[in-house]
């Protein structure tokens, strides 16, 4: 079992690069999309927490996918992160910072990843104790030409884009500088979900992690 904590995290990212972030209405289906990503070759899955009884499906994924590290996102506030490290989560995303979060999560040795978009924002999240910095949504702001022009002021900073990151475009955010990205629509087609073409995203994630995963040119 991939085992991890803030000191490992790092590695974790930079080993796969690629994070799979679920956000499903119902929880089979849910359970259905994390199968696939890991079926792909995914090891690292987000399970945003307005998902279908998200504390039940990260306590059978981690039950059901021992060489993934399972995470919460779209956590909001205390309760809400409380709830997620209850029920097995191994790391933490928000779409915001908050010293006090960040700050707890830190004390409990939980990897914990919040979101922001301007350099003073990311800076703070960094300082407060971030693990890593999402930046979200990276699109608002130009994309991979934002990442990469964050690169020369912040690149001791760990930065993983997310929100306009897609299956085409995912290699081109990592040589960019991102440390990793995460993926939600692009990897799972409406149409296949909705009709239950599993086999669909297992080749979306497989697409994926043959180009985060290979050299760079």
């Amino acid at each position: 079992m991939l085992k991890c904590d803030d000191r490992s995290w790092l590695a974790l990212i930079q080993q796969h690069r690629a994070i799979a972030v679920i956000r499903a209405t119902q929880l089979e289906q849910g359970r259905h999309m994390s199968h696939s990503v890991a079926r792909g070759g995914m090891r690292l899955i987000e399970i945003t927490w307005n998902t279908d009884r998200a504390a039940t499906l990260i306590e059978q994924l981690r039950g059901e996918l021992p060489d993934c590290v399972i995470g919460a996102g779209t956590l909001l506030d205390w309760q809400q992160m409380q709830a997620a490290i209850d029920c097995g989560a191994q790391f933490l995303f928000s779409p915001h910072s908050d010293p006090h979060l960040i700050q707890v999560a830190v004390n409990l040795g939980v990897p914990i990843v919040p979101g922001a978009l301007s350099p003073t924002e990311i800076v703070a999240a960094w300082q407060a104790g971030a693990s890593s910095v999402k930046v979200f949504p990276v699109h608002s702001l130009g994309g991979v030409n934002y990442i990469r022009s964050l690169q020369a002021p912040l690149a001791g900073i760990p930065l993983i884009p997310t929100g306009g990151v897609t299956v085409e475009n995912a290699r081109s955010f990592l040589d960019a500088g991102a440390a990793a990205i995460g993926l939600s629509s692009s990897l799972f087609p409406e149409a296949a979900v909705a009709t239950g073409n599993w086999e669909a995203i297992v080749t979306q994630a497989e697409t994926l992690m043959r180009s985060v995963q290979a050299e760079q040119l």
